[in-house]
């Protein structure tokens, strides 16, 4: 199982970085939402830290439909899932595998938006940097893994990329809120008082799509065939 895990993010990493199509466009859209947010605030003005931390993972949500889809996409261009469903070891592998795909890629474009967000926003890291740090890891680890799963349930449609929002961002939402709320602390001069129970509100979501990933994955990825 682990060498299959190790096979699936070594070549959905391979394959999307190489060809770039996938992560330059989410890369993009991530930015152009940082410059349009940017337009709404008058010359000199300084966005709010709660305001910078939601276009921050908003950004990064909308990033994140955009690397799934293609993940999922590289196995459906060949048909290539099907070999995969023949491999002898838990299909699992295949899921855990691509969220960890997922979660190197998501960090790569979180590193560029992080300055966009001090460039184009006019934020500051003021705050502590331990609880933002957990609920980045915490926030994307939760993100990956339903997003590996709705990834499975999109593949084969023409309208990927809808089917994925629809049914990804509402069940995103707590982890959202759970970013935004420490992030903004990090980013303004609030003491983060209740960042612990953002971070136990992320943990918990993070247990719930693990635990929905490894009982649902296979039923979704083997699909009608």
């Amino acid at each position: 199982m682990v060498r299959l895990i190790a096979a699936v993010v070594r070549k959905d990493l391979t394959l999307t970085l190489l060809r770039g199509n996938g992560l330059v466009q989410a890369l993009l859209l991530g930015l152009l939402l940082f410059f349009v947010f940017s337009l709404s605030q008058g010359v000199g003005e300084r966005a709010s830290p709660q305001s910078a931390a939601t276009v921050f993972w908003l950004s990064s949500t909308f990033c994140q439909v955009l690397i799934f889809s293609q993940i999922y996409a590289l196995e459906e261009i060949t048909n290539a899932r099907f070999g995969l469903l023949l491999v002898p070891a838990p299909i699992q592998a295949v899921w855990l595998g691509k969220a960890i795909a997922g979660f190197c890629l998501l960090l790569l474009a979180q590193l560029v938006f992080l300055p966009a967000a001090i460039v184009f926003l006019g934020q500051t890291v003021s705050g502590a940097l331990l609880p933002a740090l957990l609920a980045l890891l915490l926030v994307d680890t939760g993100m990956c893994a339903l997003g590996s799963l709705i990834g499975a349930l999109a593949q084969g449609q023409g309208t990927r990329e809808s089917l994925m929002s629809i049914v990804f961002f509402p069940l995103l939402v707590p982890l959202l809120l759970a970013g935004i709320g420490v992030c903004s602390q990090t980013l303004g001069t609030e003491s983060p008082d209740d960042a612990d129970i953002w971070l136990r509100l992320a943990c918990a979501f993070d247990a719930v799509f693990f635990g929905a990933g490894l009982l649902l994955f296979g039923f979704l990825y083997s699909g009608d065939d």
